[in-house]
């Protein structure tokens, strides 16, 4: 069986007045991600973890932030056309592993509805793919409030 491996990270600095979406929920919290579209950090991830056990590259290069087409774009949209090159690349996604670093507001009880939107988007069964939260421990710029981290691996398998 042709299996691969990809990894992806995202980053965002957090800013008051801005929408808090994660895994395409929006999350009630007066700070959001900074971004050109809607600075979805976890959906971000994945798709350049999609993307690299593929070899397509990297979400930017697919969806630059210098494209206006782009702005404010929801990032459901570029999870979306990232599947379709993953599905025409000859391959399908057997899960997916996050690790979601923030350290306000607690993510626990929304995890089981970003899990259910993601997976609805990949079309995908929610088993498949795995949200896991933590805090920066007061720690770095996640700690102290300032931004998001989110770290994602897949893995593909040849259809």
């Amino acid at each position: 069986m042709d299996i691969r491996v990809g990894l992806g990270s995202d980053i965002h600095r957090l800013t008051e007045g801005r929408p808090l979406i994660v895994g395409n929920v929006h999350i009630p919290h007066y700070k959001g991600c900074e971004g050109h579209s809607d600075g979805d950090a976890l959906i971000h991830a994945i798709c350049d973890a999609l993307l690299g056990a593929v070899n397509q590259r990297d979400i930017g290069y697919h969806f630059p932030d210098t494209s206006m087409e782009n702005k404010d774009k929801d990032s459901s949209f570029f999870l979306y056309e990232v599947m379709k090159i993953v599905d025409a690349q000859g391959y399908e996604v057997g899960n997916i592993d996050t690790i979601i670093s923030l350290q306000k507001p607690k993510l626990s009880g929304f995890i089981s509805q970003i899990q259910q939107r993601l997976s609805e988007i990949m079309n995908m069964d929610p088993s498949q793919v795995s949200v896991k939260a933590k805090t920066g421990e007061k720690l770095g710029f996640v700690g102290m409030e300032e931004g998001i981290q989110v770290d994602a691996i897949v893995l593909v398998k040849k259809k």
